[in-house]
C-alpha cells in the first residue's frame, strides 16, 4: 500500500497523536551493545549510533543524554516520496517557536519535541492541519 502524496490531502488528514512517555536520543560507540537496547530508532553515523529510546531505558543503562522529547506521530500514512509535508509542519512549529526532530517511517512521520512544548506543539500541528485549503 503506498502513501499519500497531495500536500493538501496529507495536511489536512495528519491528525497528530501525542504518544505516552518521555523520550531521549543518546549516542554510544559501539554498535555491537546494540542487541540488549531496546530502542524506538537509530542511525548510524560517522561519530556513533544514535539511539532513540524511552527516558527510562536510558536510565537504567547509564546512558547520557541532553534532551528530554515527546513524541508526536502524525497518523496520516504519508508516502516517502511526499513534497513539502515536512518543511510545512516543521516551518509551522518554527514561527511558535518550538524546535522539532522528525524522522520519517515507512508509514507515518515522527516528530520529538522538547517535553515542555508537547501541548503546544499538538495544538499548532491541528491548528494546521484544520486551517490547510
Amino acid at each position: 500500500m503506498s502513501g499519500e502524496v497531495n500536500l493538501t490531502k496529507l495536511i489536512q488528514r495528519m491528525t497528530p497523536k501525542l504518544n505516552l512517555g518521555d523520550y531521549v536520543f543518546v549516542t554510544i560507540k559501539d554498535a555491537s551493545k546494540l542487541d540488549s537496547i531496546e530502542t524506538i530508532g537509530l542511525f548510524k553515523e560517522e561519530e556513533g549510533t544514535t539511539l532513540i529510546l524511552e527516558r527510562t531505558k536510558a536510565d537504567a543503562l547509564k546512558l547520557e543524554y541532553e534532551f528530554v522529547a515527546s513524541w508526536i506521530t502524525l497518523q496520516v500514512h504519508s508516502s516517502l516520496e511526499a513534497v513539502g509535508l515536512t518543511a510545512l509542519f516543521s516551518n509551522e512549529l518554527a514561527k511558535h517557536g518550538i524546535a522539532c526532530n522528525v524522522i520519517a517511517g515507512y508509514y507515518h512521520d515522527h516528530i520529538f519535541v522538547n517535553k515542555k512544548e508537547s501541548e503546544r506543539a499538538i495544538k499548532v500541528l491541528t491548528q494546521l492541519s484544520k486551517s490547510y485549503k
